[in-house]
C-alpha cells in the first residue's frame, strides 16, 4: 500500500459512522507488513491540503495516524490498543510483552500551510494526566514540526517525562528492523525527556533538546551514525517532495477560481467562510431556547 491508495482509503471510509470506519481502517493496517508501513509513516504527519478543514475525512485521516503509530509499535513488537474515544485521553495504550511497563501515546500530523502552532496544539501538559498508571507517554509528531528552538513544550516534556517522539524516529527503528525481546529494553527511548532533563539547567529548560535526542537514540540503537543521518536525509527530501505536490495543489486552487463566473465566485467565498452553516448553527439554538 502506498500513500495515494491509504489516501483513497479513507476517502472511502467517510460514508460510516467514525468508529466502524475506524475499525475497518485498524484492521486493513494491522495486516500490511513492516515494509508497507515505512512509506505511509513517512507521509502521514503531513494533512494533505485538499482535505478540508473540520471535515469527515480529517478526522478520519487523524485517526488514521494514530492507527500508523500503534502499527509501528506493535512492528517494534510491543501490545498495542487504540482507543476510540475523541477526548480527553490518550489515544494508544501500549505495553511491553517482556519488560512490564507500559505506555500512553498520540499522534500529531500537521499541515504544511500551517506554521503558527502552540504549545497547546502538542498536549504535552495533556499527556502527563494522561498517562495515568502507565510508565511513560509517548508524543509522536512530524520532527520537523518541533519547535527550532525555544519552547514551552520542551520543559513540560522535561517537567512531566513525555518522550517528544517522531515519524521519523519510527522510520528509522523499522527500517533497521528494531524489535523489543527478552534481551532489549525499548524503554530507553520513551524515557527520553528524563534522561535529558538529568543535565539540563532550569535557565535551558525551553530549549530544544532533540539534537542531543538524535544523538542518545542513535547510541542507544547502535546505528551507525552515517546510516542514521542517511535515513534522516532521505525522509526529508520526502518531505520537500510532498511539500512541492501541496503547492501545486494550491496553485491549481489560484488557477480554478481565477477562471470563474462571478456568481460561481461568489458561492466559492460564501461557502469558504462557512456562512450557510454558521447561520443554521444559530438557528438550531434558537429554536432549542423556544422549546
Amino acid at each position: 500500500m502506498n500513500f495515494g491508495e491509504l489516501r483513497n482509503l479513507i476517502k472511502n471510509k467517510t460514508d460510516k459512522s467514525f468508529v466502524e470506519a475506524s475499525d475497518e481502517l485498524e484492521g486493513i493496517l494491522f495486516n500490511i507488513s513492516t515494509e508497507e508501513t515505512l512509506p505511509l509513516i513517512t507521509e502521514i504527519g503531513i494533512i494533505p491540503e485538499d482535505i478540508a478543514h473540520d471535515s469527515t475525512e480529517e478526522k478520519l485521516y487523524t485517526k488514521t495516524s494514530d492507527i500508523l503509530f500503534a502499527k509501528a509499535l506493535k512492528d517494534l513488537n510491543l501490545e498495542v490498543r487504540v482507543l476510540r474515544e475523541r477526548s480527553n485521553c490518550a489515544d494508544i495504550i501500549a505495553q511491553s510483552k517482556f519488560h512490564g511497563y507500559s505506555l500512553v501515546g498520540d499522534a500529531k500530523a500537521f499541515r504544511l500551510s500551517r506554521t503558527a502552532k502552540n504549545a497547546k496544539d502538542f498536549k504535552v501538559e495533556s499527556m502527563v494526566h494522561w498517562r495515568g498508571d502507565c510508565d511513560y507517554a509517548v508524543l509522536t509528531c512530524p520532527y520537523f514540526q518541533y519547535p527550532k528552538s525555544n519552547s514551552q513544550i520542551y520543559k513540560s516534556a522535561l517537567d512531566g517525562n513525555v518522550a517528544l517522539f517522531s515519524w521519523e524516529y519510527l522510520y528509522i527503528l523499522l527500517s533497521e528492523k528494531t524489535k523489543e525481546s527478552q534481551d532489549f529494553n525499548l524503554c530507553t527511548l520513551w524515557n527520553q525527556s528524563a534522561i535529558i532533563g538529568r543535565s539540563v539547567t532550569v535557565e535551558d529548560a525551553n530549549k530544544s533538546f532533540l539534537r542531543q535526542q538524535d544523538a542518545n537514540i542513535q547510541t542507544f540503537t547502535e546505528i551507525p551514525s552515517d546510516r542514521f543521518d542517511s535515513l534522516f536525509s532521505r525522509i526529508k527530501d520526502g518531505i520537500v517532495a510532498r511539500g512541492n505536490t501541496e503547492i501545486q495543489y494550491f496553485m491549481y486552487e489560484i488557477s480554478r477560481i481565477r477562471n470563474l463566473d462571478k456568481d460561481a465566485a461568489i458561492q466559492e467565498l460564501i461557502r469558504s467562510l462557512k456562512l450557510e452553516t454558521k447561520i443554521e448553527t444559530i438557528r438550531n439554538f434558537i429554536n432549542n431556547l423556544q422549546r
